[in-house]
């Protein structure tokens, strides 16, 4: 009996193995856009700001995304191609250079419409700096919109409200209104912080469901020697052994508005990864070699 049970147990994780390495693990860009304070909440410290920047940290350390900055980040990267451009900069492999900044497939933005940082007034406990320790108990809430938007589109595929509680009591950490400015470690200490990673992790299990709806799709840079060069890499979470179908895709569109409708792809073949690179995956035709051709659309099986 023990070895059946043991036997089915290696089955289904030889199961989930092969489902999850054929769709499960791939990877989409992602930005975490400003986020607005709606919640008539006013202090020292920015709340919209540090809700976005511990949003992009969180997303950036389940490892199911590629993460990008967020936008006064890549503003500050543009700039510095910018002055490249403008001959000031030493030359060589240090020179930056345009052209070659990721795309966001996917925006995230949203709205924090609740804050309450302390349900006694905060008087009670011993302040040290920032810190309060001691005092009653006390607790702290936060309610957000979050939106994922399709930079393609523009559309907003997916949305939700997340909650986030936390209370202390006794000698626990507590929350005083300071300016926090990069200092994430100490934030995520306060009663606030904890409330705020609550409802961040909601948030990030949510949008990690909505990445299956959406379609990944890559493109053939080359046919050589019989191999096929696809410009999604394991930076995209593409590993060997995964199968792809490849073809020419058409796109359907609204003859009233333009609005992208559906797009369909008209299968030349398909090719099983054999190698991996950052950037880009070799894989090798098991169907359709004479037929696959440099610019062709690459698709997950079932999704074309």
């Amino acid at each position: 009996m023990k070895r059946i049970v043991l036997s089915v147990i290696v089955l289904s994780l030889v199961f989930a193995s092969s489902v999850y390495a054929q769709g499960g693990n791939l990877r989409y860009s992602i930005m975490v856009s400003k986020f607005e304070n709606r919640s008539n909440w006013s202090g020292q410290w920015n709340l919209a700001e540090t809700f976005g920047a511990v949003l992009t940290d969180s997303l950036q350390q389940t490892g199911k995304f590629i993460v990008l900055g967020e936008k006064d980040m890549r503003a500050e990267a543009m700039a510095e191609q910018d002055f490249n451009e403008s001959g000031r900069t030493a030359g060589g492999k240090k020179a930056v250079v345009k052209g070659q900044m990721t795309p966001a497939q996917l925006l995230v933005k949203g709205e924090i419409t609740h804050f309450q940082s302390s349900t006694t007034g905060g008087g009670g406990g011993l302040r040290i700096g920032g810190f309060k320790l001691g005092g009653s108990t006390d607790s702290a809430e936060i309610n957000a919109v979050i939106y994922v938007v399709d930079s393609t589109t523009g559309q907003v595929v997916a949305s939700k409200k997340v909650v986030g509680q936390a209370s202390r009591t006794g000698l626990d950490v507590g929350f005083t209104d300071r300016n926090w400015g990069a200092d994430l470690g100490g934030f995520k200490k306060t009663n606030v912080g904890k409330a705020v990673e609550q409802a961040i992790d909601e948030a990030v299990a949510f949008i990690s469901t909505q990445i299956e709806k959406i379609p990944w799709e890559g493109t053939v840079v080359m046919v050589k020697d019989d191999k096929v060069y696809i410009n999604r890499g394991s930076r995209e979470g593409v590993t060997p052994g995964q199968n792809f179908v490849i073809g020419s895709a058409e796109q359907l569109r609204d003859p009233d508005t333009g609005e992208l409708l559906d797009t369909s792809i008209e299968k030349a073949g398909t090719v099983v990864i054999e190698s991996v690179k950052e950037k880009i995956s070799i894989g090798r035709p098991v169907e359709g070699a004479d037929r696959i051709q440099k610019g062709m659309t690459v698709m997950l099986p079932g999704r074309s």
